[in-house]
């Protein structure tokens, strides 16, 4: 007998076993077991000799739960809940809908496109457990290439060699607009580039977002401009927090705008602005079930 049939086979015996002990009546349990009576009795029997003490006092009239009997009950009625449950648990999981996801994230993602797909998905895969990360994109190739996350929101570009092991979906674009300390400029009105050429430029880096940082330059060059750089950060709350803190001008995406702090005005230009783009990337080789289900609801998303 193999070992899948054993299984099979104790999970029958207790089930068997849990309809004697409640009805305490082999016929009434075999009625409800859709069976016969020596059948029944005959397995009972092989159960408790297959666990070397009795599990009912047996009498003419009537039968009993021995001690053994009592302690095994619950036990067995928890085993077979257990049991039942493996089915679904398999089949979620073979769906999607439960296990795990590890997802990294620009910190410009979690100002558009993060939490509104983490809130639908959610809905819809309650067992997933997700774990997040905000990284910057090069750290996110690193961990991707590790497998040490399942995906990330990322700027591109990304290297060849990365695009090799990867697969990348464009997300979204948008424009950048300016976050100025809000004593510059009227609240809500446009302005140019060249009504920013005298003040600091707070920027990423370009190591990190170089697609990112060449744009934001290239737009002042091209109106002849040459910033001066007053700061470097890497996350889009400290470059906001900076420019609160009235040292300098940044150039964030729009959706930056949702974060309000006390003393930033945004302001959109007058003349056409570089976009940044966001995209999803993932590994090639993935087959989780679970990823699966996050990338059709993007595809979802961008239909």
């Amino acid at each position: 007998m193999n070992d899948l049939d054993q299984r099979h086979l104790e999970l029958r015996q207790l089930r068997y076993f849990i309809a004697v002990a409640e009805e305490l009546h082999f016929g009434k349990a075999a009625t409800r077991l859709h069976m016969t009576q020596p059948p029944l009795s005959q397995a009972i029997q092989a159960f408790e000799a297959d666990l070397g003490t009795p599990l009912f006092v047996r009498s003419t009239r009537q039968i009993a739960l021995t001690a053994a009997g009592k302690a095994l009950l619950p036990e067995a009625r928890k085993l077979l809940l257990q049991a039942a449950g493996l089915r679904q648990l398999v089949q979620r999981a073979a769906a999607g809908t439960q296990g795990h996801l590890s997802l990294a994230f620009v910190s410009i993602a979690d100002y558009s496109i993060l939490p509104p797909t983490l809130r639908t998905f959610r809905q819809s895969h309650a067992n997933v457990s997700i774990e997040l990360r905000e990284a910057t994109t090069d750290i996110q190739l690193d961990a991707l290439e590790k497998g040490e996350i399942d995906a990330g929101f990322m700027i591109p570009p990304i290297p060849e060699k990365s695009l090799a092991v990867l697969d990348y979906q464009k997300i979204l674009t948008e424009p950048l607009i300016l976050a100025a300390p809000e004593h510059l400029f009227p609240h809500g009105e446009a302005v140019s580039i060249e009504q920013c050429k005298d003040q600091a430029l707070i920027l990423f880096p370009r190591k990190i977002a170089p697609a990112l940082h060449d744009a934001i330059l290239g737009f002042f060059h091209e109106s002849g401009l040459t910033p001066e750089i007053g700061q470097e950060a890497i996350q889009m709350q400290t470059i906001v927090g900076l420019v609160s803190a009235g040292m300098g001008i940044a150039l964030v995406p729009q959706s930056v705008s949702n974060l309000q702090r006390p003393g930033v005005s945004y302001h959109a230009f007058t003349s056409k602005t570089p976009a940044v783009e966001i995209g999803f990337a993932w590994r090639k080789d993935n087959t989780s079930a679970v990823l699966t289900s996050f990338l059709q609801l993007l595809h979802h998303t961008l239909c």
